[in-house]
């Protein structure tokens, strides 16, 4: 049984692939996470890459993930002391990191450059995907 934490590439990659989680498997995600997916899919369709319906129709795709959404003040507290361990400037990166520090088997993400010095296990979507 694995615990995954997924941020919002790896929400919207798991969503478009009709993602459903192996027997045992969870996936976790702080409470951020259902912004993230709006505003990286609002950019996406104001830069022309996608257009509004398949934005709509992929926020009800990743609606549909059973993500279990944390946000406890333990998790915000990792979070800050993370962030100021690993000079990140703000605590969004840094509260999936907490997250995964805290109940997580390994962070999935497509956007590996957003967690300098993970002190964490990193996975991408495909490997979720991966039989």
């Amino acid at each position: 049984m694995a615990h995954y934490v997924i941020d919002a590439s790896a929400a919207i990659e798991l969503a478009e692939a009709g993602y459903v989680p192996a027997a045992g498997d969870s996936l976790l995600a702080p409470t951020l996470l259902r912004s993230e997916v709006l505003a990286l899919l609002r950019r996406s369709v104001v830069s022309g890459e996608r257009d509004e319906l398949a934005a709509r129709t992929l926020i009800a795709a990743v609606d549909r993930l059973p993500i279990r959404p944390l946000g406890d003040r333990v998790l915000r507290k990792t979070a800050w002391r993370l962030a100021a361990e690993l000079g990140l400037a703000d605590t969004f990166a840094a509260e999936y990191l907490a997250l995964t520090v805290l109940h997580g088997d390994a962070l999935v993400t497509d956007t590996p450059d957003a967690y300098p010095a993970a002190p964490v296990p990193l996975r991408t979507g495909a490997d979720l995907l991966r039989p």
